[in-house]
């Protein structure tokens, strides 16, 4: 059998496997607290800045802050000169992300998923105490980039883990569980903010529960998938069959079928090269690295766009967050219906997306009608929410498990590459007022355009090997010379008996 049929005997997503993916989804929030840290702990506060005339004539300028708050802002005084350091230190973090996207993916396809994931996450948590613990603003920076790093090789693989971990049918709800509940730690980390007003304390409390997930993590065993594609085939029937007797169907008999790519030995062509080599492979990452770069570019651009409120940073951050919530039922309920699938529901998404920028470039902004350049803007993020959801799912059912993470990995470093263009985007507004809306519009449109050149993967089988991408090829070939051979025999059969 292959790993689909031995993920219906022993069960899709049975109850042992909810618990393996409900603690996944407990990381999410605390990754959400790490990527949304230095709003809140390197918030502005209003402040002025005196110039102080000593008896040698010279001047000397002190900064005033005119509420008691704490952040990195007021300990390090990063204000006038200095206050590009608050920036730089959000965009290191970010830096770090794409450096560990691209590091943790392929290792994590070759070495296997946990031990780059617990290894990953140990260190992230060392990282952010340091942050916490930082006694000058270097340290901090430098602190930001190494959790930034292992934050993206550690979330990478923590996706991957909780789609093979279950049947495929199961993949679609968890990715968007996933996605809906990294939106959620936003929020609760601007409640979180709100009551710790201290930064270090802040820094502290966020990370603190880190420490008891990876205590929890250590039991995870490892992706039976990832074992299946490497060859190792009996420690991949070993975890499935304790999938079964902890799902409570006792014990079971199972034999998985060894196919080209998985004959006992661990393959070699496997690797970031593959994703250039394989003409399949090179088509497909081509597509998806300009989607994930577009869904970056217009989700990011549309949320500096709409942060312009002057009320309570709290609620704004929290606002982040809740405002993508309802964009995920509406991907579960779409792209498991044969009449959209993955293909056409990103396509579709993103094309509104794009289509809701144009629309907020060209209405005009009214604060107390529905139909506003503002609100659209907020439905164009709404779009872009659902089409970054189904791209996650989307990419890992495009790529085999022995090149999964791998695969996965190139898109995300394309995807923060367009986080890092976005804020660029906005400064266009000097050329017209409606410039930056329409950057975002054809993004939208001309990468949902993109995403109809790729495969439909809904009801379809999973491929745990880069042979197995050729099998559709082969099974034509296969096929057309079982055809000719009938043909063939039928006309024969036909002379003689006309004879």
């Amino acid at each position: 059998m292959d790993m689909e049929e031995a993920f219906q005997q022993v069960g899709q997503c049975g109850r042992h496997q909810k618990r393996i993916v409900a603690l996944l989804l407990l990381l999410q929030i605390y990754m959400a607290c790490q990527c949304m840290l230095i709003v809140l702990i390197g918030a502005v506060p209003e402040h002025q800045i005196d110039a102080v005339t000593q008896s040698r004539g010279d001047v000397t300028r002190t900064v005033t802050f005119n509420k008691d708050v704490s952040s990195i802002v007021t300990e390090w005084y990063l204000v006038k000169q200095d206050a590009y350091k608050v920036g730089l230190a959000g965009s290191l973090f970010f830096v770090g992300v794409l450096v560990g996207n691209v590091l943790f993916g392929p290792l994590s396809d070759k070495i296997g998923r946990k031990p780059v994931f617990l290894i990953s996450l140990f260190l992230e948590i060392l990282f952010a105490y340091s942050s916490a613990l930082a006694p000058s603003y270097e340290l901090f920076a430098l602190s930001r980039l190494m959790v930034g790093m292992m934050n993206g090789g550690m979330g990478l693989v923590c996706f991957i883990l909780t789609q093979e971990y279950v049947g495929k049918a199961y993949w679609a709800l968890t990715g968007t569980i996933t996605s809906m509940t990294f939106a959620t730690g936003i929020a609760l980390f601007a409640l979180l903010g709100y009551y710790i007003r201290s930064w270090r304390t802040l820094a502290t409390a966020a990370n603190s529960p880190g420490v008891l997930l990876f205590l929890f993590c250590i039991t995870l065993p490892e992706s039976p998938r990832w074992l299946y594609s490497r060859g190792r085939t009996a420690q991949a029937e070993k975890v499935l069959k304790d999938f079964a007797y902890r799902n409570g169907k006792g014990s079971v008999t199972l034999k998985l079928r060894v196919t080209p790519g998985t004959t006992g030995t661990e393959p070699s062509n496997t690797g970031l090269l593959q994703l250039v080599r394989h003409r399949v492979l090179r088509c497909r990452t081509i597509v998806l690295m300009y989607v994930w770069y577009a869904c970056s570019l217009v989700y990011y651009g549309l949320m500096m766009n709409v942060s312009d409120d002057k009320g309570s940073l709290y609620l704004t951050v929290a606002m982040y967050g809740l405002v993508e919530l309802p964009a995920f039922p509406l991907c579960i309920y779409v792209i498991d219906k044969p009449w959209s699938g993955r293909r056409k529901s990103l396509a579709a998404f993103l094309i509104l997306a794009g289509l809701c920028c144009l629309l907020s470039a060209v209405v005009p902004v009214q604060p107390d009608s529905v139909v506003s350049g503002s609100n659209f803007a907020l439905l164009g993020k709404l779009m872009v929410s659902a089409a970054f959801n189904i791209i996650y799912v989307y990419t890992s059912e495009l790529y085999p498990t022995v090149i999964r993470n791998a695969g996965l990995g190139v898109c995300s470093m394309s995807c923060r590459i367009g986080g890092i263009l976005a804020p660029f985007v906005p400064s266009m507004k000097v050329l017209h007022a409606s410039m930056p809306f329409m950057v975002f519009c054809l993004t939208g449109v001309s990468a949902g355009a993109m995403g109809l050149l790729l495969p439909e993967t809904l009801n379809k089988p999973v491929a745990e090997t880069l042979e197995e991408l050729s099998v559709p090829a082969y099974q034509r070939i296969m096929d057309t010379q079982v055809h000719l051979l009938v043909d063939e025999h039928l006309s024969k059969r036909r002379g003689s008996e006309s004879d």
